[in-house]
């Protein structure tokens, strides 16, 4: 069974974990587990995933697969083909994770880039 965090958790799903001694593998238990991957993760922490070296091929190929990209923009709620695992800055580090489109991403990005270019930076203070 999958080991779960008591608390907020800064990195996002598919975070590679320092594995416990002695680990096996959740779904096969007879397996030495050579990976702790995290899986899902929201703002009240995030589940640890042993996994074998069968397993963790398994999420590598999910995780790359089209399918694992697909789906509806938390953000936009557009259908997009380009999903990854975002939080907004301005929730924390700790907060919700997000599937948002690369279209989003490079929205926030250019926002964050047009307010740092209306600021001021008086380096002499």
């Amino acid at each position: 069974m999958a080991d779960i965090s008591n608390g907020p958790v800064a990195t996002l799903p598919y975070s590679r974990h320092a594995l416990p001694d002695g680990a096996k593998c959740d779904q096969h238990p007879k397996r030495k587990a050579v990976a702790r991957i995290q899986g899902e993760t929201d703002s009240f922490g995030c589940e640890y995933n042993d996994v074998c070296d069968e397993c963790l091929k398994q999420i590598q190929d999910y995780r790359n697969s089209a399918e694992a990209r697909t789906g509806m923009c938390d953000w936009c709620k557009r259908e997009a083909t380009d999903l990854r695992d975002r939080r907004d800055f301005e929730e924390g580090m700790g907060g919700p994770v997000y599937r948002v489109c690369g279209a989003c991403v490079q929205r926030e990005m250019d926002e964050l880039e047009a307010e740092d270019d209306d600021r001021e930076w008086d380096w002499d203070d």
